[in-house]
C-alpha cells in the first residue's frame, strides 16, 4: 500500500535525503521539505541529490533564499495534515 511520507530535513540534510531516497523503494510517494539552513555543497550532498533526482523526488524549502520551490507555513501545515507519516531528521 503506498503512503504519503513527509521527510523534514531539520538539523541532517544529507540523512534526510538518504531516508526519502530510501523510502521510494517500497513505493511511498515522498515529499521532502529542507528547513532551519541552507544545504551544504558537499560531496555526500551532492551525491545524494543526484539520488533524489533518480528518485523522482523534487526538494522542496522553507528558506527564501534557495534555489527549490519555497513552502510556506500554510503549506507546511497542509503538508504536515495530509501526510500518513512524518519523518523529521
Amino acid at each position: 500500500m503506498q503512503k504519503k511520507m513527509l521527510v523534514l530535513a531539520r538539523r541532517d540534510h544529507t540523512e534526510a535525503m538518504r531516508v526519502s531516497a530510501g523510502l521510494t523503494i517500497f513505493g511511498h510517494q515522498v515529499r521532502l521539505v529542507f528547513m532551519h539552513q541552507p544545504v551544504a555543497e558537499t560531496p555526500e550532498n551532492l551525491e545524494q541529490a543526484e539520488t533524489l533526482e533518480l528518485c523522482e523526488i523534487e526538494p522542496e524549502t522553507t528558506l527564501a533564499d534557495q534555489d527549490l520551490p519555497q513552502v510556506n507555513a500554510h503549506e507546511l501545515s497542509r503538508a504536515l495534515i495530509e501526510a500518513d507519516a512524518v519523518i523529521s531528521l
